[in-house]
């Protein structure tokens, strides 16, 4: 796909905007862009709490939104850029659309399913590889999850 580092950069910002916006939600603070022809077609950010949806992850939204902007849920030669490595259920969606590549930031060690806590992207029962990259600002998207939970234990 010829992406750049500064590219990868510049998009995880983004992303990283959106996470904000569900922070000041009171959400946990996870964003998302999907990323065609070097284009935003898709963005979102965590919103179960307000939508009482437990579906409604920053990845599985910014699908959605693709999906409705290409007219198609093959999402073919697009990149997601998400804040924290996704989970189960965020990586199952990102394979039956067919997400190209997935590019992250923070890891997850209890959930995450590309690298830590599971290994979805070699699992041999899916028929679609998806290629990724972690750690791109994984300090800054680290920070942002860490402060969160931080505040919240002090509210308790």
């Amino acid at each position: 796909m010829g992406i750049s580092t500064e590219q990868d950069e510049a998009w995880m910002r983004y992303a990283i905007r959106l996470a904000q916006r569900a922070e000041d939600q009171g959400e946990v603070p996870v964003g998302a862009v999907i990323v065609h022809n070097n284009s935003c077609i898709a963005e979102g950010w965590n919103t179960p709490i307000i939508d009482s949806d437990p579906t409604a992850h920053a990845e599985m939204t910014a699908l959605r939104n693709a999906g409705k902007a290409l007219n198609n849920y093959r999402l073919n030669d697009c990149t997601l850029y998400v804040t924290l490595e996704p989970c189960v259920m965020c990586m199952g969606a990102i394979s039956h659309a067919r997400i190209a590549r997935v590019v992250f930031g923070a890891t997850d060690p209890k959930r995450g399913a590309i690298c830590s806590a599971l290994e979805l992207t070699e699992a041999p029962f899916l028929n679609h590889k998806v290629t990724w990259q972690a750690g791109v600002l994984s300090e800054t998207c680290s920070a942002l999850l860490r402060d969160f939970f931080k505040a919240k234990r002090r509210g308790m």
